[in-house]
């Protein structure tokens, strides 16, 4: 515990160890008995220091402190602190990937080798699929018959026209309700009309069928061409006991020609015995295949309508269940069809990444069961290594971060990596939860998954910055200074200090295994002080100084449990060192008021 010595009228000496040489007295005949107890830890204690201090005073700027042997003094020195994280992994691959067969079967083919490079989709093997190919094809001819049957049940919905031409009348309505057989509507065929006129038996008789005819368009008197379709084959006699033949000629019709116009003809000079109107070639009456409620007019008369146009559309229950029972049968026939296809393509296997096959267990002539391991491909397009980080230290790592990357097996190389993702999920083991941090590394010369790597981040670091040994920082945030220091006029005055120093609070940054930086509080030209032993085994005590515990100076194990920072529970609240069991009964022990308080020290009390 660092304390400053005061003025006093008597002190026992069996509570003053270690202290400074220069003031030490004459020892009195209690000390003895105390040294001859305690003569090991002693002895363990003093060569502990003085090794600490050979090892720790920087031979260039650092000298002990006058006030005591236990002190170094150094002066605030600039340089670059880099804090980083380090911790071993296995480097993997960025993608691996084991094939297996879904089917059984032999390898026909199997063209590639250990090595080679491969892209997503190419073909790895191709697997006999003869005894496959025969269910593909039936689940071919249901979906077929399926899709017929459904699209009869859709059509059994609606009244459809049987020939080509024009909607004369509709005989229904929305919302009659028909039967089977009943006319619905009426379909002409007007595109060709016909024009069935008499000649002269004894011309009509040198007339065939094909021959050009000329048409004249009574009232208009529009000429138009013609074809004759038939000739009677028997005379009739006409009005004026003529004898005639009927002659049908065929007017392809522009669209401006109907059934209420007439006309004649004349065929090789001869004129027709009179007019006749025109008649439509064909025209059909439409009736319902099956009964039921009309939903709907598809058309309206006058319409030009072709061959299976709808006409009506009917309702019913049963029309109904009959469609989607069509539907439900066409839905799984597809389904089924499907499922073949997606077997059939399990036949031929092909690479599901990216990269370098590095296992083919499979060759052409393998007889295979499903599930086995054919190939290993690697995608080596970079590679990754995961970090198991402790929940202390996951919190100062990021995405983005760059890593550097050694490897045993590629010395005097080290690689750049950069982290991709800290995991929020954690494994707890043995009470502490580590959480996995992968890093990529896209530089991989010299690389190979399954190496041991050491990774090192950097967390945190300042360039040419303030700092001052980590044995110097006490108490998470005070300096001991010289008196003479100009950063002394800050100093604490609620911190009792050794003689000719003072404690100034200062603000710390970055730190490293060695030095911390200090933000502020401390110049460049202060001197600073620590305890060189205090980085490895001295603890901070309450007032503001160290006290080191010794386990043997303590009843039981609770010597290790002092170490802490906490006076032993039969320790007064003014801070007095309590008095030490006697050795021998008969020896005299020091009253209470002869108790030593650290604040009086030069130095630092040790605790036997």
């Amino acid at each position: 515990m660092l304390s400053k010595k005061k003025p006093q009228d008597k002190v026992d000496p069996e509570y003053l160890v270690g202290l400074d040489t220069a003031s030490a007295q004459p020892t009195p005949a209690g000390v003895k008995p105390f040294i001859k107890k305690h003569w090991k830890p002693i002895t363990a204690a003093i060569c502990a220091a003085a090794v600490a201090a050979a090892v720790l005073v920087p031979k260039n700027s650092a000298k002990p402190a006058a006030a005591s042997a236990q002190y170094v003094e150094t002066r605030p020195e600039k340089r670059d602190i880099v804090n980083s994280y380090s911790a071993d992994g296995t480097i993997t691959a960025a993608d691996t990937y084991t094939v297996k067969p879904m089917v059984k079967g032999t390898v026909l083919t199997a063209d590639f080798e250990v090595g080679d490079t491969v892209n997503k989709g190419d073909v790895l093997y191709t697997i006999d699929s003869s005894d496959m190919a025969s269910s593909v094809e039936k689940a071919q001819l249901s979906l077929e018959q399926a899709q017929s049957s459904y699209d009869d049940a859709v059509d059994a919905q609606y009244i459809h026209s049987s020939v080509r031409g024009t909607v004369s009348s509709l005989k229904v309505k929305a919302g009659d309700v028909i039967s089977a057989g009943q006319e619905v509507a009426v379909v002409r065929d007007d595109s060709t009309l016909l024009l069935t006129l008499d000649f002269p038996a004894a011309d009509a008789i040198t007339y065939f069928v094909g021959q050009s005819v000329g048409v004249t368009i009574d009232g208009t008197f529009e000429t138009t061409t013609g074809t004759i379709q038939s000739i009677s084959g028997a005379d009739s006699l006409s009005s004026g006991n003529l004898a005639v033949r009927s002659v049908v000629i065929a007017v392809s019709n522009p669209g401006t020609l109907n059934t209420t116009m007439s006309g004649t003809a004349s065929i090789n000079g001869v004129s027709a015995m009179s007019s006749a109107h025109f008649t439509c070639q064909y025209e059909q009456i439409i009736t319902a295949a099956a009964s039921g409620t009309v939903a709907a007019l598809c058309v309206r008369e006058g319409s030009t309508v072709g061959v299976d146009t709808a006409l009506v559309q009917l309702s019913s229950s049963s029309l109904t269940k009959q469609v989607k029972s069509a539907s439900n049968s066409l839905r799984s026939a597809e389904i089924s069809m499907q499922n073949q296809q997606d077997n059939m393509s399990n036949y031929t296997i092909t690479s599901p990444i990216s990269g370098t096959i590095i296992e083919k267990n499979a060759k052409a002539g393998d007889a295979l069961s499903a599930g086995s391991d054919l190939c290993t491909i690697f995608d080596l397009s970079y590679l990754e290594m995961t970090l198991n980080v402790d929940e202390l230290q996951v919190s100062s790592l990021s995405v983005g971060q760059s890593v550097q990357v050694t490897a045993d097996a590629v010395p005097d190389k080290t690689y750049t990596g950069v982290v991709t993702r800290v995991s929020m999920k954690g494994t707890s083991n043995g009470g502490t939860t580590t959480y996995p941090v992968k890093v990529r590394i896209d530089e991989t010369d010299g690389l190979r998954p399954g190496m041991n790597a050491n990774a090192e981040i950097v967390v945190a670091q300042a360039k040419n910055t303030l700092t001052v040994p980590n044995a110097a920082i006490v108490r998470g945030g005070y300096v001991l200074v010289t008196q003479d220091s100009p950063s002394a006029v800050n100093a604490d005055p609620g911190m009792i200090a050794p003689d000719g120093y003072v404690y100034v609070p200062v603000k710390t940054g970055v730190s490293d295994d060695n030095y911390t930086q200090i933000v502020s509080g401390l110049t460049g030209n202060d001197t600073v002080a620590y305890d060189s032993a205090a980085a490895s085994t001295d603890t901070y005590y309450d007032d503001g100084g160290y006290y080191e515990a010794d386990a043997e100076g303590t009843e039981g194990e609770e010597g290790a449990d002092d170490a802490n920072g906490m006076v032993d529970e039969a320790e007064p609240e003014n801070g007095t060192v309590p008095a030490e069991e006697p050795v021998e009964a008969e020896e005299k022990q020091g009253s209470a008021e002869d108790a030593v308080n650290p604040s009086q020290a030069d130095g630092v009390v040790y605790l036997g």
